[in-house]
């Protein structure tokens, strides 16, 4: 007999003298009788029939659909995740819910929300920790007087332009709930942000990166971004606190914020040298990270500024350009990107309600809010430029990147609407403002490029 006809019929006997102590076993177990009942541990999902179905369903078509929306953005070049962005919009009640709601509430059921925000969230929390770990601190450290002067005004003049604009907006489409400085400082925020990822990727797709207007750019929006979370955090700091305990946010943030440089930097500073020495990431130094990085989003949380400034905080302390950083984006970047983020978009698209949005005076408040938005960050950058000595087609393109918003715009939306201080209708109004201002973003800039080109060949004649 052969050894693998012997290893079947050893199995097939194991097999069958397992099944019949079984049956033996089944034959005594009526003799014993249960003396104590026991309330049953139910799942949280128990509560809720069929919500992880649901949850599943959910992220099989988010996935799928941002893929393909994705993918046809990138022909039309534009960025990829604008595709995913007004993927997210499709499957929620604007669209998907208006066309066929009986779709829309298996897809993207009101049950799922909760358990699709939990997801999104964390999403959130990890890509900002990966903004972090791809911000170039050289850029900051090296800046020129023209990237100082540019990104600094295009955060001052669209802030104040956006909280002149508040004046109006407040009572008309305010919650109520928070005084006219939270309100205005969000609205100052949200008018002053820039999108350095997606501008970096923009930059990339047309080659334009290692460029005098690429460097600058990048230089600028990486003073920008960490600028406008500064912003963010005091104003998410106002929010929260009454006006005894403001103070005390603010001296905790800025403690955690000065641990984290000198302290936590030492730390990220001997995991590098750790991997260094070990040739690889190994999952003992990955877990570190992660341990790292949790406790900082969680220290951020708990002091109140939201925790996904504690692992944008984190995110920069690690060297961008070590093995390591390098190691941890090829770990985290794909299932952050590819799952995670759509989620956050598709949650955003469930918030996101167009049909809000009645009559004259609300298009009309649409309208100048892209407006407003458009001018302050182009304006600003623009004169900015001029008068660091560029000239008005570099000014201009200049203008145009820093007005790029997309994804960061829609994390700072969401948390006001979380917090209650921008209003259903106003949350809208600003997604719609992200968007359009990120699209128009290539188109201009190929035009200016062109007109660049074509002034540069001499005529002949």
């Amino acid at each position: 007999m052969s050894r693998s006809s012997r290893s079947a019929l050893i199995y097939a006997a194991s097999f069958g003298a397992s099944i019949g102590v079984f049956f033996l076993i089944r034959s005594l177990g009526p003799a014993f009788v249960a003396t104590a009942s026991q309330e049953p541990v139910r799942p949280p999902t128990s509560e809720t029939p069929g919500i992880l179905l649901h949850v599943l369903l959910a992220l099989v078509v988010v996935l799928v659909l941002a893929r393909i929306l994705g993918a046809l953005f990138r022909r039309l070049n534009q960025p990829q995740v604008m595709g995913e962005v007004v993927a997210g919009i499709l499957l929620g009640p604007s669209f998907l819910g208006w066309l066929a709601p009986g779709i829309a509430s298996q897809v993207l059921p009101v049950n799922a929300a909760p358990y699709l925000a939990v997801i999104a969230q964390v999403g959130v929390v990890l890509y900002m920790f990966l903004v972090g770990l791809d911000l170039d601190t050289d850029l900051l450290q090296k800046r020129t007087q023209s990237a100082i002067a540019i990104s600094h005004a295009s955060i001052v003049v669209p802030f104040l332009l956006g909280a002149t604009f508040a004046l109006w907006l407040y009572p008309l489409y305010s919650t109520g709930v928070f005084s006219f400085t939270t309100f205005a400082l969000f609205i100052g925020v949200a008018m002053s942000i820039t999108a350095f990822p997606v501008l970096a990727r923009i930059l990339t797709d047309r080659g334009m990166q290692k460029t005098r207007l690429g460097v600058i750019a990048l230089a600028c929006a990486a003073i920008d971004d960490v600028t406008a979370w500064c912003l963010l955090a005091f104003a998410i700091g106002v929010a929260h606190a009454h006006t005894g305990s403001l103070w005390i946010i603010l001296i905790t943030t800025i403690s955690f914020i000065f641990f984290v440089l000198l302290i936590a930097k030492r730390g990220a500073l001997w995991l590098v040298q750790r991997q260094t020495a070990k040739g690889r990431t190994t999952q003992d130094i990955f877990a570190i990270v992660c341990a790292a990085l949790l406790l900082s989003a969680l220290v951020t949380e708990r002091i109140g500024i939201h925790a996904l400034f504690g692992a944008f905080l984190l995110g920069t302390v690690i060297p961008n350009d070590s093995a390591l950083a390098r190691d941890i984006r090829a770990r985290c970047e794909d299932l952050v990107v590819v799952l995670l983020l759509p989620v956050f978009f598709a949650f955003t698209g469930m918030r996101t309600q167009i049909g809000l949005l009645h009559g004259t005076r609300d298009w009309l408040a649409c309208i100048l809010i892209i407006a407003v938005a458009s001018l302050g960050k182009f304006g600003g950058s623009f004169l900015a430029a001029r008068w660091t000595g560029s000239d008005w087609r570099e000014a201009a393109s200049l203008g145009v990147l820093m007005n790029t918003r997309g994804l960061m715009e829609l994390i700072v939306l969401n948390i006001g609407l979380d917090l209650g201080v921008l209003s259903p209708v106003l949350f809208t109004m600003f997604v719609i403002m992200a968007i359009i201002t990120t699209l128009v973003t290539t188109p201009i800039l190929h035009a200016l490029s062109e007109a660049r080109d074509q002034s540069a060949v001499p005529t002949t004649g």
